[in-house]
């Protein structure tokens, strides 16, 4: 069950902030200078506050004010949060670092608006920012281990109770590094895959 729990947090984590922090890349990249700067701050603002305070505020703040998660939610929402700020600004700097070249040949075939952006510089963001939003991938994983103070039931908590039932602390918490290591590695191994395919697109 802790590795369905570990594995459904850390997915959908990614896949979530993923979703939001495209979105709010978007936004920071406005025009309307508003709408760039106030979310330019929400994000700095989301990346200063540690995580592990972050999971406290959503657990046990937000009942004070009628809002109640359980705990599954309260580490999935945390998660959400914190990670869509960091992905939105990987996306941004991605996006600021695009090459206009193919941009501007893809103007010249007809492409624009949606069929531009879908077409021309979806792919460019997306093989752009795939590794750096592995590397986040592998934060996400590792951030899990911190919601055994919200009693979610992941891998450290696991190993944690392994501990204080067994005595073995050393073989308990041995196990959870090594299975936190394989994780790290098959997500290494995606990335190494996704850039394989950017080499091979840009030769192409």
């Amino acid at each position: 069950a802790w590795r369905v729990v570990a594995a459904w947090l850390a997915g959908g984590a990614l896949f979530l902030a993923s979703i939001r922090g495209w979105a709010v890349a978007a936004l920071m990249l406005s025009p309307q200078r508003g709408v760039s700067y106030g979310t330019r701050l929400l994000v700095d603002g989301m990346r200063t506050v540690p995580f592990l305070l972050r999971a406290y505020l959503v657990y046990y703040g937000l009942p004070l004010i009628g809002v109640r998660f359980g705990s599954w939610s309260s580490g999935l929402s945390a998660l959400v949060i914190y990670h869509t700020a960091y992905v939105a600004e990987i996306v941004r700097g991605a996006w600021l670092n695009l090459s206009r070249d193919q941009i501007e040949a893809g103007k010249a075939y007809g492409f624009a608006g949606f069929r531009l952006f879908w077409r021309i510089i979806l792919p460019q963001l997306f093989y752009a920012s795939a590794p750096v939003i592995g590397n986040q991938a592998v934060q996400i994983v590792k951030d899990t281990a911190f919601l055994m103070i919200i009693t979610v039931p992941e891998l450290t908590f696991v190993a944690s109770s392994v501990q204080a039932t067994y005595f073995v602390p050393f073989a308990s918490f041995i196990a959870a590094m090594l299975l936190y290591w394989v994780v790290t590695l098959a997500i290494e191994a995606i990335v190494r895959s996704v850039e394989a395919a950017a080499d091979m697109r840009r030769a192409a």
